[in-house]
């Protein structure tokens, strides 16, 4: 159930990351600027930053929703805990997946029409 739960939450947020780094490239390619390795790796930092406050803030507002359950005794604690351990966990791994290797893909799939620098 959690694993169920923890896909459609890192779904989403990785959708709106792929959202503010596809803004970013239709702004680097409407300033009519040139656009090469650099200029591309400064649009993807400068859309990937701008996601990064709300991701800490879901990631860290979910987890400690959680804890208390990961510390709960009472009658079906054991069925919330198999709930809460995948959540906290993936939480930890997708925000790792959408802060550094989402933006590297796009980057990289981007670029792949770029003459190296």
């Amino acid at each position: 159930m959690g694993i169920i739960a923890l896909a459609g939450l890192d779904a989403e947020t990785s959708q709106v990351m792929l959202l503010y780094l596809d803004l970013a490239w239709e702004r680097l390619r409407r300033s009519g600027a040139r656009i090469d390795w650099t200029s591309l790796r400064e649009a993807m930092l400068e859309g990937a930053a701008v996601r990064m406050r709300p991701k800490s803030m879901t990631v860290g507002s979910t987890m400690l929703g959680l804890l208390p359950i990961m510390w709960a005794t009472g009658a079906g604690a054991d069925t919330m805990k198999r709930i809460a351990v995948p959540m906290i966990g993936g939480m930890v791994s997708s925000f790792v997946l959408e802060m550094i290797v989402i933006p590297v893909v796009y980057y990289l799939w981007k670029g792949r029409g770029l003459k190296p620098d």
